[in-house]
């Protein structure tokens, strides 16, 4: 099943495949049946839960959840690239990486921010992918 257009499919898993393995047969479908190639992430119900009560944003409950945002990294990024992202003006918005998630806080809106896939794949050299706040929660309750 899909939720919306937001890029994002549940299905159950049934056999032995690992995730590398599940992700690279779907890009190939994707790619045989439409003709483009497009990164594929895979997900668990149990890694969205660890995101939600993870979010270092979240534990001051002041925090306006609208602003906030994941960043889904294919690859663990090198601890070396984390620190030298931290150097960038990335004016008001911040974000706190772990392991392969990066928890943003946007000041504005996040259209406006440096904080992009774009700046996460050029500067951490993997894929990304995100996804606001209420897109993450509502992806949770679905995958159950």
């Amino acid at each position: 099943s899909t939720y919306i257009q937001s890029g994002n499919v549940f299905f159950d898993k049934k056999d032995n495949l690992s995730n590398t393995e599940i992700t690279e047969s779907i890009a190939e479908i994707i790619k045989k049946n439409y003709g483009f190639e497009v990164p594929v992430l895979l997900t668990t119900h149990e890694e969205v839960n660890r995101i939600i009560n993870n979010n270092p944003f979240i534990k001051d409950e002041n925090t306006d959840t609208s602003k906030l945002h994941i960043t889904f990294l294919k690859d663990i990024p090198a601890a070396a690239k984390i620190e030298e992202i931290k150097s960038f003006d990335t004016k008001n918005d911040t974000f706190i990486i772990e392991q392969n998630i990066a928890f943003i806080y946007c000041e504005g809106k996040y259209h406006q921010s440096k904080l992009t896939n774009n700046f996460f794949e050029k500067k951490l050299e993997t894929t990304a992918t995100t996804r606001n706040w209420k897109t993450i929660l509502k992806l949770h309750s679905l995958s159950k």
